[in-house]
């Protein structure tokens, strides 16, 4: 099997606007995702969520706030997983709780 690591990119959200009942019913929705992952023998490593702050170091040693604050979408976690192809990871990556919030997950495999 090879190595994959899946994106999670999700829109803009303020987490401190949501509910605990809110929270704990996302948190649920990642851990059984991740939970069928696991079952089938292919989760790889964990990732985590990325924290929002951040610098970004461009040519000529320019920083600036990051990360990407001007997209639409940001780069939220990641988590890197095993499967015969990329096909195959991209299957594991359907039912992600990132679509379900209008977000993405770009799946890439890693080089060996």
């Amino acid at each position: 099997m090879k190595d994959f690591i899946f994106l999670f990119r999700q829109p803009s959200f303020d987490y401190s606007n949501s509910s605990p009942k809110d929270m704990q019913a996302m948190t649920e929705k990642w851990q059984a995702w991740v939970g069928g992952i696991v079952a089938q023998g292919k989760f790889g490593s964990h990732g985590s969520r990325l924290a929002v702050e951040g610098k970004v170091l461009k040519p000529g040693g320019v920083i600036t706030d990051g990360p990407f604050v001007e997209l639409r979408e940001r780069l939220g976690g990641f988590i890197i997983v095993k499967a015969e192809s990329l096909d195959d990871a991209v299957t594991l990556a359907h039912g992600c709780p990132a679509i379900d919030m209008g977000g993405s997950v770009e799946v890439r495999p890693l080089s060996e």
